[in-house]
C-alpha cells in the first residue's frame, strides 16, 4: 500500500450486492469477506473509494457495521477478518496479536527457491520517515518470519504457499524480495510496473480462527482471483 503510487483508474466502491456477494463466512461474532485486490481497505488521507464504506451492508440487523479485525495491503486480495461487535474486534484482536491466527498466502514470484520449503527470518524496519509503508531488512528492525512451501513451478515462476508468523507490514512482500524471488507485480520491492499489468500476485488464500475455545476453529478459504489464474496455471494449478 504506497500513497505515492497514485491509481489512474481507481478502482469504484462496492455496491451492497457486490461486498455480500464477497462474504465467505458469517456467525454472530465475525465475518470473513474476499477482497477484492486494488480497493484499500481504509480511507486514505486524499480521501477515495475504500473497502470500509460498504461496511454498512454487512450489519444483518445489527446497530453497527462491522470493523476490520486486522488488515491487508490495497493490492492483496483474499480472507479479510471483521468483527460484528466491539466485545468481538476485542477478542480478535487478540488473537491476531499473539499470533494464534494462521493465514496462508498464495503466491507467484519470479524465479523461486531451489528448495521445497524453509523458513525465512530476516528482521524488518521502515525504510525512511517520507514513505510511510515502505519497509526494508534492517538488522535493528522487529523479528520477522515467513514459512514458505512450493506448491508449483512454472517457466521462471514458482507458486508458494507462505505463512507469516509475525505480522510485519509487507513482510511476505519484503522477504521474498529479499530471497531473490520477489513476487510478480510487486510495484514497490519487486520489478512490477508502475501501472497496469501484472498486478501484485499476492492472496490470503486461508484463514484459521480459534475463536471459540470449546469448539474446533473456523476455516475459511477464498477462491484465486481471476488475475492471478494464468500464472498460477502455468505453475501446474488445476483451478481449485
Amino acid at each position: 500500500m504506497s500513497e505515492s503510487h497514485p491509481e489512474p483508474t481507481a478502482m469504484p466502491e462496492l455496491t451492497a450486492e457486490e461486498i455480500l456477494a464477497r462474504v465467505l463466512y458469517r456467525d454472530g461474532l465475525m465475518l470473513v469477506i474476499d477482497k477484492p485486490a486494488g480497493l484499500p481497505v481504509h480511507r486514505g488521507p486524499k480521501g477515495g473509494a475504500n473497502l470500509e464504506s460498504s461496511f454498512e451492508f454487512l450489519r444483518y440487523g445489527l446497530p453497527r457495521p462491522p470493523v476490520l479485525a486486522h488488515r491487508l495491503d490495497r493490492d492483496t486480495s483474499g480472507c479479510l477478518v471483521l468483527g460484528r461487535h466491539r466485545k468481538a474486534t476485542a477478542s480478535l484482536g487478540l488473537l491476531f496479536k499473539h499470533g494464534r491466527i494462521s493465514k496462508t498466502y498464495w503466491a507467484v514470484v519470479e524465479g523461486g527457491p531451489i528448495e521445497d520449503e524453509g523458513t525465512i527470518e530476516l528482521p524488518i524496519g521502515r525504510l525512511n520517515a517520507e514513505r510511510g509503508w515502505w519497509q526494508k531488512i534492517d538488522p535493528e528492525g522487529q523479528p520477522a518470519t515467513t514459512k514458505w512451501r512450493v506448491l508449483g513451478r512454472g517457466d521462471g515462476l514458482t507458486w508458494l504457499a507462505l505463512q507469516p508468523v509475525t505480522g510485519r507490514t509487507h513482510q511476505l512482500r519484503v522477504h521474498s524480495a529479499a530471497m531473490g524471488w520477489p513476487i510478480v507485480g510487486d510495484n514497490i520491492y519487486g520489478n512490477g510496473p508502475r501501472f497496469g499489468e501484472p498486478t501484485l500476485h499476492l492472496h490470503a488464500s486461508e484463514i484459521v480462527i480459534p475463536i471459540s475455545r470449546n469448539k474446533p476453529p473456523i476455516v475459511v478459504t477464498a477462491p484465486a482471483p481471476v488475475h492471478l489464474h494464468a500464472r498460477l496455471r502455468g505453475c501446474g494449478w488445476n483451478g481449485e
